[in-house]
């Protein structure tokens, strides 16, 4: 995502979970890491660079992949890509805004 301190307050969320964070700029990238076997993959559908309507089909395509959780956001009056992105098969999209106020219990929800 380009905008660093909202990804910083996402990475200070997850490690007080006690999970660990990778941020990756392009899709091939996050195609490698996803072969790692991630708990949860949170996905800015803002981020052009990374394709991620296209990110998170090839992620649900792939037998070795589809079984990630994809965590996405999206600002709130951007439904065409909100629906885009679950109709390429992303577990769950909130809103920006929520996405932000809810993280713990997202986490918590979603990483065993």
């Amino acid at each position: 995502m380009e905008d660093l301190m909202f990804m910083v307050k996402i990475q200070d969320t997850a490690k007080r979970n006690g999970l660990e964070t990778i941020a990756v700029k392009t899709q091939a990238l996050a195609l490698a890491k996803a072969a790692e076997n991630p708990a949860l993959i949170v996905i800015d559908l803002n981020y052009s660079p990374a394709q991620p309507v296209e990110l998170i089909q090839a992620l649900k395509s792939d037998p070795a992949t589809k079984a990630i959780h994809l965590l996405a956001f999206v600002s709130h009056v951007q439904t065409d890509l909100r629906a885009a992105a679950l109709k390429a098969g992303c577990d769950t999209v909130v809103p920006r805004s929520q996405f932000a106020q809810t993280l713990p219990t997202l986490l918590a929800q979603m990483v065993p």
